[in-house]
């Protein structure tokens, strides 16, 4: 116990001492929010990365789709490296650092309302953002309380509230670099961690062989009547899979406190370098978190699905883990919750300051008192979330859970194809963009409420999620070649930072013979 509590208490110590030491690139907006557009491949990398991967993945999704797939589940984490993490880098990354900074836009509402023209779209985008943010920030608590309560027998509302409190004093200290800087630390460990846990979970069943051939002798004719189906390549349902792959990896592209890490890329060379690391950091956490959980069925004797859900599957993997193996599991998660929740707070506080407060509900707001209410902000959401997660957790309000499952897919599916066409096509319209939020909104708390009313393929909020973002990348081009075109005028505006000439080394473009 005093080797777990040593270690909690030195990576308590250094997240807040990096806050307090950022104090200094955290005066102004574009520094609290955007770490002055100066930050460098690997910190950028990581933050996306810890951003992108949270303890709901680690116990959550890994149990649940290990346990329906088996270790066909993999598939999300190659998904989630592939698209997710490389091709949005690939796709996204340059234009975004490009256009934004051109636009002046610190965040996507208000990327929307210059790109657009429409003040009406950014207000729209922000209320949307405040209201599908604030229950995926309380989700993010979920995966500590059987953990925590398996390490150290400590209460769950007391770790909710220690993990709050420490995330957001460094967040409100430092901001931006502050959580990039915390980021690539809790990175570091979640790749050693997920590694360590893999190898000494395959090794208690015998190895990696030994795993895989228990896995195979594994039925359950509720799910399939196909022999070894769980040790499979796709797994017993490769639809249903897809849906997991395409929303898990996709929804990055749409997300706002992920597509808000290319906004403060520092140079083309970061571009290039994070696109690597990024990737090679999804591949092993995101990776090694489906394998893992691929195995869960191994432990089907001692889980009770029907009585305490997917998220006991994981800790229970991890039961018969060393002490020492434990403290890290619990640092891990920690470090996957604490990097997660404070890129969702401060792209809570600074949509709400930037898009809704500043000049539409508090006029001539400066930089000083604009970077003072978003530090007040941070401490209300983050309170709300505690709240939210303690009162799901002990009165097990099924509405909050059920608006957690419907918050990915509702902002990635509202988000990711108008501000994609916004970077590429020239002929978006704010039509298309109304269109697209309107419709992945309506259908995502639809799904809440009228679940029964849906295909019985779209009643997962999975499924659902995932069908919004593609039918996004189909509704807005539809409705803009039969919407009004936006102003000529204001679209080559937009569009003529990427025709700007630079000068770059013969090594990156080769020069011209005459």
């Amino acid at each position: 116990m005093g080797i777990k509590l040593g270690m909690l208490l030195v990576f308590f110590v250094v997240m807040v001492g990096i806050g307090l030491y950022c104090r200094k690139n955290a005066t102004d907006v574009n520094g609290f929010v955007l770490g002055g557009r100066s930050v460098g491949p690997w910190l950028t990398a990581f933050a996306y990365g810890t951003s992108y991967f949270s303890a709901v993945v680690f116990v959550g999704y890994a149990g649940q789709f290990g346990w329906k797939y088996g270790i066909a589940a993999t598939w999300a984490g190659i998904g989630n490296a592939l698209l997710g993490s490389l091709l949005a880098w690939v796709v996204l990354g340059r234009r975004t650092r490009i256009m934004t900074q051109h636009l002046d836009s610190a965040t996507m509402p208000e990327f929307f309302g210059k790109r657009f023209a429409s003040p009406s779209l950014k207000i729209a985008a922000s209320v949307i953002i405040f209201i599908f943010l604030i229950p995926y920030t309380a989700s993010l608590y979920n995966g500590l309380s059987r953990l925590f309560g398996m390490a150290f027998h400590i209460d769950y509302s007391i770790c909710v509230i220690v993990m709050a409190v420490l995330t957001g004093i460094y967040v409100i200290a430092g901001g931006y670099m502050a959580t990039a800087i915390n980021d690539f630390i809790q990175g570091i460990i979640m790749i050693v961690g997920i590694i360590a846990v893999i190898a000494a979970v395959l090794n208690s069943q015998g190895g990696f062989l030994a795993a895989l051939e228990g896995l195979a002798q594994v039925s359950d004719p509720t799910v399939s009547d196909v022999p070894g189906v769980f040790a499979s390549f796709f797994g017993p349902d490769p639809l249903n899979l897809l849906g997991v792959v395409i929303l898990t990896s996709l929804g990055t592209w749409g997300l706002p406190q992920m597509t808000q890490k290319f906004y403060a890329i520092k140079s083309e060379k970061a571009i290039d370098t994070g696109t690597v690391i990024s990737t090679l950091f999804a591949a092993v956490v995101a990776g090694g978190c489906y394998f893992l959980g691929g195995f869960g069925r191994l432990f089907s004797d001692q889980v009770d699905i029907a009585a305490n859900g997917y998220d006991s599957v994981v800790p229970t993997m991890l039961s018969g883990l060393s002490d020492i193996l434990l403290a890290v599991v619990v640092i891990l998660v920690l470090s996957a919750s604490m990097s997660t929740l404070s890129s969702l707070v401060l792209t809570s506080s600074s949509t709400l300051t930037l898009d809704l407060l500043k000049d539409h509900i508090v006029k001539n707001m400066d930089q000083k008192r604009q970077v003072f209410v978003m530090r007040c902000l941070i401490v209300v959401f983050i309170a709300i979330s505690v709240v939210l997660a303690i009162v799901q957790y002990k009165s097990n309000v099924t509405f909050i859970a059920q608006l957690m499952g419907v918050s990915w897919g509702a902002l990635a599916g509202a988000f990711l194809a108008p501000f994609l066409f916004g970077l590429y096509w020239k002929k978006a319209t704010k039509a298309a963009c109304w269109a697209s939020f309107l419709f992945s909104t309506v259908v995502m708390l639809a799904n809440i409420g009228l679940n029964a009313l849906f295909p019985s393929v779209l009643q997962s909020p999975i499924n659902a999620g995932a069908f919004c973002m593609v039918a996004g990348l189909v509704l807005v081009p539809v409705v803009s070649l039969f919407t009004k075109k936006p102003d000529a005028r204001m679209v080559e505006e937009s569009f003529s930072c990427f025709d700007q000439k630079v000068l770059v080394r013969q090594s990156q473009a080769l020069g011209d013979p005459n």
